[in-house]
C-alpha cells in the first residue's frame, strides 16, 4: 500500500490535460464489441477499470489492438458473444459490471457469470436484475442482489420501465437489452443522468427519441458505429479544479475536457459557490438526442468560496465530485448541505461515512446524514493522514486537501487513484512547477 505525502502548495500555474473519459471509453468498448464492423476509438483511456472492459470483451469474442493511446475493436455482433467455461472479470469497475449484463441478456440460450474485486462484492445488481428480468432474462445473483452473479440470456421483450432512482448505469443497461427486444423500449428517467449511451446509440444508426423524461431506444438487427473519439474526462479534471480553487494565488488551464451538460454538475455547483471557472460549457439540449461529445478548455483561479446546498435533482449530474464538494465546503463561509445522495454509499466505498470521517480527520467539521452530509465551513483544513480505502476519489481528494491545507496530508493507498487517472501525481506534479 503507497503512502504519499501532499505539502501544502504556495500556488498552481500551468495547463493540464486530463486522462481520456472513462465513462464513454467503457461505452466505446462494449458498443464497439456489439457492432458489425471495426470501430477505431481514440484517446481511450487506458487505466485498469477500463483494462477490465478491454479484458471482458475480449473474453466475449471481440477482437481488441491497441494502437498508441487508442484501440481498434472487431466485435462479434449483437447477439454472437464466445460462450464461456468460467466467470468475467469486472475488477472493481462498476460500471462494466453494470452495463455488460444488458447485451449479455439478449445472448439466448448462453448464460455468463460475472464475478469482481472485494470491492465489487458489496455492490448491489438487484436494479439491473429488475428490469432485464422483465424483459424475459433470468438473474440469479448471491443473496439475491450481489455479486457474483449469472446472467442467463434469452429472447427479449420491451418493456417500458420507471427507473425507482436516476442512474445513468441502470438506463443504460436497460436502453442496451432494448436493441434485443422485440419492439421499442422506453426508460423513464425522475432526473436527467449522463447521456453518453444514448448519444453513441444515436452515431451508431440507433433510433433513439427523448420526450421530457422519456427515453425510447428501437431494436435493430447490427450496430454500425463510425470512430469515436473520447474527450478528456470532467470527473477526474475536478480534482484539478478543485486544486485551482483552493490554493491561493492559483491560475490554471484545464485543456481538452468535456463539457457534456450531463457531467458538468460539479461546475454549476461550484459558480454557485463563488469558484472562478471560465469557459464554453454546452447548454441541456432539450429533448434532442445529440450524437456527439463537445469538448472544451477552462480556466481556473483561486477565490473565496461560500457554503450552498445541493438537492436530489442535482445529485445524478454530480455524483461522482460530490466528495469534492464536500472539501470545498471546508473552505468555504457557511455551511454547504448535500442531500438526495445516498446513490454514494454503493460507490467503491461508502462515500459518505469515508469522505465525512476522511476529513474530519484533517480537522473538517462535517456531519453524516442517511442519504448525504453537512459541512460547516471552518476557512480551511489542519492537515493528517486519510485512507482511501481502496477508492480512487478518495485517494485524489486526499491529495488536493494535503495541497490546499495548513500542514500536508499523507494519504494512504494512492495506488487507488490508478483506476481512473494512472497519471494524477505527474499532473498535479507539473502544476506545482516540478
Amino acid at each position: 500500500m503507497t503512502i504519499v505525502r501532499f505539502a501544502p502548495a504556495k500556488r498552481l500555474r500551468g495547463s493540464v490535460t486530463p486522462p481520456a473519459d472513462k465513462s464513454i471509453s467503457h461505452r466505446a468498448a462494449i458498443l464497439g464489441a456489439m457492432a458489425a464492423e471495426p470501430v477505431r476509438v481514440r484517446n481511450y483511456l487506458h487505466a485498469e477499470d477500463t483494462t477490465s472492459t478491454l479484458n471482458a470483451i475480449r473474453a466475449l469474442g471481440a477482437l481488441v489492438t491497441v494502437q498508441g493511446d487508442g484501440v481498434i475493436i472487431r466485435g462479434t455482433g449483437l447477439r454472437n458473444t464466445t460462450e464461456l467455461e468460467g466467470p468475467l472479470d469486472v475488477g472493481n469497475a462498476g460500471t462494466l459490471m453494470r452495463l455488460l449484463p444488458g447485451w449479455l441478456a439478449g445472448q439466448e440460450g448462453r448464460s455468463y457469470t460475472l464475478d469482481g474485486d472485494e470491492s465489487i462484492r458489496r455492490r448491489p445488481v438487484d436494479r439491473i436484475a429488475e428490469p432485464l428480468t422483465r424483459m424475459g432474462a433470468r438473474i440469479d445473483a448471491t443473496e439475491g442482489r450481489l455479486p457474483p452473479f449469472t446472467v442467463h440470456g434469452a429472447h427479449l421483450r420491451s418493456i417500458a420501465y420507471d427507473l425507482p432512482v436516476a442512474s445513468a448505469q441502470v438506463k443504460s443497461c436497460v436502453l442496451l437489452a432494448g436493441l434485443m427486444a422485440d419492439g421499442a423500449t422506453t426508460v423513464l428517467e425522475p432526473a436527467p443522468s449522463r447521456d453518453h449511451t444514448e448519444r453513441m446509440l444515436a452515431a451508431a444508426g440507433v433510433t433513439v427519441h427523448r420526450n421530457g423524461p422519456y427515453l425510447t431506444v428501437t431494436n435493430v438487427d447490427e450496430l454500425t458505429l463510425d470512430d469515436v473519439t473520447v474527450p478528456g474526462d470532467p470527473s477526474s479534471a475536478a480534482f484539478m479544479i478543485a486544486a485551482g480553487v483552493l490554493v491561493g494565488g492559483s491560475r490554471i488551464q484545464v485543456l481538452g475536457s468535456g463539457t457534456n451538460w450531463t457531467r458538468t454538475g460539479f461546475h454549476r455547483i461550484l459558480e454557485r459557490m463563488g469558484g472562478i471557472v471560465v469557459g464554453e460549457l454546452e447548454e441541456a439540449p432539450g429533448d434532442e438526442v445529440l450524437a456527439h461529445e463537445p469538448i472544451g478548455d477552462l480556466e481556473v483561479a483561486h477565490g473565496p468560496l461560500v457554503g450552498t446546498v445541493i438537492d436530489a435533482e442535482e445529485v445524478p449530474l454530480a455524483i461522482d465530485e460530490l466528495p469534492l464538494v464536500a472539501l470545498l465546503g471546508c473552505f468555504a463561509e457557511g455551511e454547504t448541505v448535500v442531500g438526495g445522495a445516498q446513490e454514494l454509499r454503493l460507490k467503491e466505498s461508502d462515500r459518505i461515512a469515508t469522505v465525512v470521517h476522511g476529513l474530519n480527520a484533517l480537522g473538517g467539521d462535517l456531519e453524516a446524514t442517511e442519504d448525504g452530509f453537512v459541512v460547516r465551513g471552518t476557512g480551511g483544513l489542519r492537515g493528517g493522514t486519510i485512507s482511501s480505502h481502496g477508492d480512487h476519489r478518495l485517494a485524489m481528494l486526499g491529495a488536493i486537501a494535503g495541497l490546499a491545507s495548513d500542514e500536508g496530508v499523507e494519504v494512504v493507498g494512492m495506488e487507488a487513484a490508478d483506476v481512473s487517472y494512472p497519471t494524477f501525481t505527474e499532473d498535479l506534479g507539473s502544476l506545482l512547477g516540478r
